[in-house]
C-alpha cells in the first residue's frame, strides 16, 4: 500500500461520554496501528466523571484531552476539537471503534489518489466479525425509512424497503457513511461547514454527508478496509428517553432541513406526525424492555 507523504498531517477527534474502557481500547488501537502521517489526537470528554480524563492523561500523555463541564452533545463536542486542528485530513472516530493494521494509511492513500473524495468510511464489523450494515447508507426515503424501522428492509437484500442500507453499493461512491468513522479532507470540511449543532446526537453524520454531496464532494465507502465497531457502546442498547428524543428529533430536523421545502404541506405534516407516533411507540417499547430486563436480572 502506498505510504502517505511526509507533508500530510492527520487530526483524530474522539468524543467520549462515560466510556473509559472503550476510549482506552480505541486509543490503544490507534497507538498500535498509527498512520504514517504525523498525527494529533484530540479527545473531548462530555463531563463523564468516570475517570476517563484521568486515564487518558496518565496512559496517553500525547493526547490533547479537553474535559468539558457539561455534555455538549456529539456535534458540538466534535466541532470544538475540529476548530482547533489544522491538519490536511481529520478523522472523526467513535470511542467504541478499534482500528486495524494499515487502515488509516490505506484510506489516506485513496483520498490522495482521489482529490474529489471529501469523506471516506471503511467496512465496519461487530466484535464477532458480523458486518455492520450501517457502514454505508442511502439518503432516506419514506418507503426506505418504513422498511428500516419496521424491520422489513433488514430481511431483504433488494428493493425499495431495503433502500436505506444501500444494498446495491459494494464499494465506491455512496450517499453516506457512518459517523463512527469519518475520514474527511479538511479543505472540503472548511468548504461545506462543520457538523450542524442543531443535531445534539444522531443524524448529524447523514446531514454532513448530504451537504458534502450537495457541494460536489464525493463520499466514498471502502470495503477493503475493516474497522471494528462495538455498536451502541456509549449510548447503550436501550436508549434513555433523552437519547430517544434526540434520535427522533434528528430525523425530523433532517427531513425539515433537506426535504420539506420541496414537498407539499400535507405530506410534510404526515411525515412529522409519523415521527411523533414512532417516538411514542419507541418510548413505550423501550420502557417495557427495560422492565423485563430488570425483572429477569432480579429473578
Amino acid at each position: 500500500m502506498p505510504a502517505t507523504t511526509n507533508q500530510l498531517r492527520l487530526d483524530v477527534v474522539i468524543v467520549s461520554y462515560h466510556s473509559r474502557e472503550l476510549v482506552r481500547r480505541c486509543l490503544e488501537s490507534l497507538r498500535e496501528n498509527p498512520a504514517s502521517a504525523p498525527t494529533s489526537v484530540f479527545v473531548v470528554d462530555n463531563d463523564s466523571n468516570d475517570g476517563t480524563v484521568e486515564m487518558i492523561r496518565r496512559h496517553f500523555p500525547d493526547v490533547d484531552v479537553d474535559a468539558s463541564c457539561q455534555n455538549l452533545g456529539f456535534s458540538r463536542a466534535n466541532n470544538h476539537a475540529l476548530r482547533r486542528g489544522t491538519s490536511d485530513y481529520v478523522l472523526v472516530l467513535n470511542p467504541d471503534t478499534r482500528l486495524t493494521e494499515e487502515s488509516l494509511d490505506s484510506l489516506l492513500a485513496i483520498m490522495e489518489r482521489r482529490p474529489d473524495v471529501g469523506i471516506i468510511g471503511p467496512r465496519l464489523v461487530r466484535e464477532d466479525g458480523e458486518f455492520d450494515h450501517a457502514s454505508r447508507r442511502s439518503f432516506p426515503t419514506i418507503v426506505g425509512a418504513l422498511g428500516h424501522f419496521t424491520g422489513l428492509g433488514r430481511r431483504t437484500e433488494r428493493g425499495r424497503l431495503a433502500q436505506y442500507r444501500a444494498p446495491d453499493i459494494h464499494g465506491g461512491p455512496v450517499d453516506a457513511v457512518n459517523g463512527a468513522f469519518m475520514l474527511m479532507r479538511r479543505r472540503a470540511l472548511e468548504n461545506v461547514g462543520l457538523f450542524d449543532e442543531g443535531f445534539w446526537m444522531y443524524m448529524e453524520d447523514l446531514d454532513l454527508c448530504f451537504r458534502f454531496g450537495r457541494a460536489g464532494w464525493v463520499t466514498w465507502y471502502e470495503p477493503s478496509v475493516t474497522v471494528v465497531h462495538v455498536k451502541a457502546g456509549t449510548s447503550g442498547t436501550l436508549r434513555r428517553p433523552k437519547l430517544n428524543y434526540a434520535f427522533h428529533y434528528g430525523m425530523l430536523r433532517f427531513y425539515r432541513k433537506h426535504y420539506a421545502p420541496e414537498n407539499r404541506l400535507a405530506k410534510n405534516l404526515a411525515v412529522y406526525a409519523g415521527i411523533v407516533v414512532k417516538l411514542g411507540l419507541s418510548l413505550v417499547r423501550t420502557e417495557a424492555r427495560r422492565i423485563v430486563r430488570c425483572v429477569r436480572s432480579a429473578s
